[in-house]
């Protein structure tokens, strides 16, 4: 985990609420230290504008309702050992999270670790609803494991 520092104003750092990262100060100097990764989930503030849905690597992210696969947008097929679900069949269609809200297959979702620097569905959203998962915490490891699993 790498650590920034910011010689400024807490105030002069957009919406650290709901992010995962800690504050702390050391000699006058603000520093940020990702804590550890963890899924993230849609909370019920959801508008359902669907700004989210495009922005993932995983395609992770789904309509209300919608039921998902571990081969909808990766390069997974058949059968394996999914990291943190076991036993898989890629074709599988598995039940929709959410029938109301957009929502975030935690199985898929890597944080966008291993494609950008944050992630893509929080930094997109109008409402700030895209939060991490408290329940489920997950290290940068297992984090790039579930990326290397879901895109062969």
């Amino acid at each position: 985990n790498s650590l920034s520092v910011c010689a400024c104003s807490r105030n002069q750092i957009p919406s650290l609420d709901n992010t995962g990262l800690r504050l702390f100060t050391v000699h006058l100097y603000l520093k940020i230290e990702r804590q550890k990764y963890m899924a993230i989930i849609i909370t019920d503030d959801c508008i359902n504008c669907g700004a989210c849905e495009p922005e993932c690597p995983n395609t992770a992210i789904y309509e209300g309702g919608a039921n998902w696969r571990f081969t909808d947008g990766t390069g997974f097929s058949g059968t394996g050992v999914h990291p943190t679900a076991g036993e898989i069949d890629a074709d599988k269609e598995n039940d929709a999270i959410s029938m109301d809200l957009y929502y975030i297959s935690p199985d898929k979702c890597t944080e966008c670790v291993g494609f950008h620097d944050e992630p893509q569905c929080a930094a997109v959203c109008p409402v700030d609803c895209c939060i991490d998962d408290e329940d489920r915490r997950e290290s940068e490891e297992l984090l790039l494991s579930k990326k290397a699993f879901l895109h062969v």
